[in-house]
């Protein structure tokens, strides 16, 4: 919707900075910001209709053009090298699409047969990404970085810079159809101080770098295209909301009351609690040791979700227990005797291990990933858990280890006897809807649970995450996601037991009050969203979450939860 003479007539859009244009989207990182609209660069042009290359010219274009896509890896992987968290993740699995050996046997082909590099290169992705879109699910959320490969690649054949975000010269608004992850990844939030995409979804990778980079963020904002390039622009990243132009006095109060909300969260130290006492443990995402020691100067309690995979991705053979073993305890040891849940190897699907041969699955979001993994390869299973327990030795706490893709209560038992086998603490993550509805169940077999509100929410409304005409479907605001949520909650009151969130739920102050009415008594997300979330707990109490949570399960959409939880707890 936007504010215009022609906007539909359904609900008006709110407009309290008076601006020319408003449009709308869904709401994924809170937060004002205010600067002039600044947007993409254009793409590499090349020729399309270029003439064939001679017979004798083909094998040194073909060379190029494998020289071109490992300069295009090794770059993406080096900026992997020097970030942390999903966007180290996020950078490397750029990395491997770029070297991936299907589709540069695709291109290489094209080329003998008298194709151009760059178009040989954008034929060649083109084939995959209508394989990825047909597959639909988390395979389909890899056409962004396929295409932004691509992109990279041929400027780079063609000796033309590397396509992506300008480098404003004062903080701006950038506005983009779609940004791959490699760009979010690279974003200065000093100079990119909001981030509003016509597509997406509020689960994407590129939202969840956003939320890790703590700018504000707006997805599927369909009217993207009426904020003009170079306007004054603001974005709010609680309502939803970008406009154009708005009244410069009333927006600049605004954003500064907005920084000194920020200063003040930022100035939280902790213990996660709410006012009347009751102990919520904020804590830590993260990916390795490195992203894990930067999250110690955040105010978080320990790790409540270490993503294993980075050990794997890269990888053209499978690390060593040895090898395993002293990433992990990188980890442990930044959090020395604090908690540290570490999720077992979530792979598969659109994070596939180069050391493993799988068949290509017509539906791999409901394939054999995370712990179903297990199935056919029980020995990387068993070398994780190996591995765990000897980073473990001589800690001075327990690590808690969790499944994903656990869908039955003889999968949690099963794994349950693995984890104690080897002195951890078993637990698994409640991702898929079996799950929650069996969680009095799983909960008798496993010493806690996880939710993993991404993945929850896209199997319960049957709605691809990645989708922008299905943002509204995945948003965790859901009341049908809360409805499970809320049964998990109650069945670990029952049980006497922890539940966890440490999807990127946990990153939204006001959901973190719903998500604690709902009997949810840990919180895991961006280190960055640790201090907003700590503070506004510290500003109600228990049976306030409560009653937001029932105003949130009695709405009938998630825009209707999120406005009847603020309004509940004032």
């Amino acid at each position: 919707m936007k504010s215009s003479d022609t906007a539909a007539a359904a609900a008006p859009v709110p407009n309290p900075f008076d601006a020319s244009v408003v449009v709308t989207g869904t709401p994924v990182v809170g937060g004002l910001a205010y600067g002039p609209v600044i947007r993409v660069g254009a793409r590499p042009a090349f020729d399309a209709d270029a003439p064939a290359i001679a017979e004798g010219e083909r094998a040194a274009h073909e060379q190029a053009f494998v020289d071109a896509a490992e300069t295009v890896g090794a770059r993406l992987a080096d900026r992997a090298s020097h970030s942390t968290g999903v966007s180290a993740e996020v950078l490397t699995a750029t990395a491997g699409l770029a070297r991936d050996r299907g589709w540069i046997s695709t291109a290489t082909g094209l080329i003998a047969s008298g194709r151009p590099a760059p178009a040989a290169a954008a034929a060649a992705t083109e084939k995959f990404v209508e394989m990825f879109t047909s597959l639909g699910g988390l395979m389909a959320e890899r056409v962004t970085d396929l295409r932004d490969v691509r992109d990279r690649v041929i400027a780079e054949l063609l000796g033309q810079p590397e396509p992506g975000v300008p480098t404003p010269e004062v903080p701006a608004i950038l506005c983009a159809d779609d940004l791959a992850p490699a760009d979010t990844a690279g974003l200065n939030p000093d100079l990119v101080v909001g981030l509003a995409m016509r597509l997406g979804g509020p689960s994407s990778h590129t939202a969840i770098i956003a939320r890790q980079l703590g700018i504000p963020c707006v997805v599927a904002a369909a009217d993207l295209g009426d904020i003009p390039s170079d306007a004054a622009a603001y974005i709010d990243g609680d309502t939803g909301t970008i406009g154009s132009e708005p009244d410069e006095s009333v927006i600049s109060a605004a954003v500064a009351l907005s920084r000194e909300q920020a200063a003040e969260a930022a100035a939280w130290t902790g213990p996660g609690t709410t006012v009347d006492g009751v102990p919520v443990a904020v804590l830590a995402n993260v990916a390795d040791g490195v992203s894990a020691r930067t999250a110690t100067n955040s105010p978080v309690q320990g790790v409540g979700l270490f993503r294993t995979e980075l050990a794997f991705l890269d990888r053209a053979t499978e690390p060593t227990v040895a090898e395993q073993a002293a990433l992990y305890r990188e980890v442990i040891d930044a959090f020395d005797g604090q908690k540290v849940v570490i999720r077992t190897l979530d792979a598969g699907s659109d994070k596939p291990l180069r050391f493993v041969e799988t068949d290509l699955e017509p539906n791999p979001a409901m394939g054999v990933r995370g712990n179903r993994t297990a199935l056919t390869h029980p020995e990387i299973r068993r070398g994780q858990l190996d591995a765990l327990a000897s980073a473990a030795d001589g800690a001075a706490s327990v690590p808690w280890v969790m499944a994903p893709m656990i869908a039955t209560v003889d999968e949690a038992r099963e794994f349950a006897a693995q984890v104690r086998d080897r002195g951890l603490i078993p637990g698994v993550m409640v991702e898929v809807p079996s799950a929650a509805i069996l969680a009095d169940a799983i909960l008798a077999e496993v010493d806690f649970v996880s939710i993993g509100t991404n993945d929850l929410t896209q199997y319960t409304m049957a709605a691809d995450r990645m989708s922008p005409e299905l943002a509204s479907l995945t948003d965790p605001w859901q009341p049908a996601v809360l409805a499970l949520i809320g049964m998990v909650g109650a069945a670990g009151d029952r049980a006497d037991k922890n539940v966890g969130v440490c999807g990127e739920a946990a990153a939204d102050p006001l959901l973190a009050c719903v998500l604690v009415g709902l009997g949810v008594r840990s919180l895991s997300s961006a280190p960055a969203a640790s201090s907003a979330v700590g503070l506004k707990l510290g500003q109600v109490t228990l049976e306030q979450c409560r009653e937001a949570a029932r105003a949130a399960l009695a709405a009938t959409s998630a825009s209707d939860a999120r406005d009847a939880a603020r309004s509940a707890l004032g």
